[in-house]
């Protein structure tokens, strides 16, 4: 699976950590930055990462704030974005499972490394559900 990641300065860390995992987990890599721990604005990197899906849309992203909540946010602002906050390998699992998320995002302030790989690993080994869910799914997107 090809994977998209983007953080902000806060996320630079736990970012590469989780990149490393994903390349020994035999996943094709897509580094959107930041490359280094200057100050950046997490809409710009949440918002690159939407264009990169939206150009690629059977990837999936990863994205890592300091809380991952601004960068989630910045996500879901887009369409065709799917974007879920998740603390552990419930969560992570259930987005797939029940909800289809396409991006998984984390915050680098409030998850540990190891915490955050298992649960990426989680949402990487889970697939849709479907059925009860898909009309669920279906209903977050704009009918327009």
């Amino acid at each position: 699976m090809k994977l998209f990641f983007a953080s902000d300065h806060a996320g630079l860390n736990l970012r590469r950590a989780l990149i490393d995992h994903a390349v020994s987990l035999g996943h094709e890599i897509a580094d959107l930055g930041p490359e280094t721990s200057e100050s950046v604005d997490y809409p710009d990197f949440g918002n690159k990462l939407a264009l990169a899906l939206a150009s690629e849309p059977e990837a999936h992203g990863v994205a890592i704030c300091g809380t991952g909540i601004g960068i989630s946010i910045a996500l879901n602002r887009h369409s065709h974005v799917r974007a879920a906050l998740v603390n552990d390998v419930t969560t992570a699992t259930l987005t797939r499972l029940h909800n289809d998320a396409n991006v998984i995002a984390f915050g680098d302030r409030v998850i540990g490394v190891e915490t955050a790989k298992d649960a990426l690993t989680a949402f990487l080994n889970t697939a849709f559900e479907g059925g009860r869910h898909q009309r669920r799914v279906e209903k977050l997107s704009p009918t327009s």
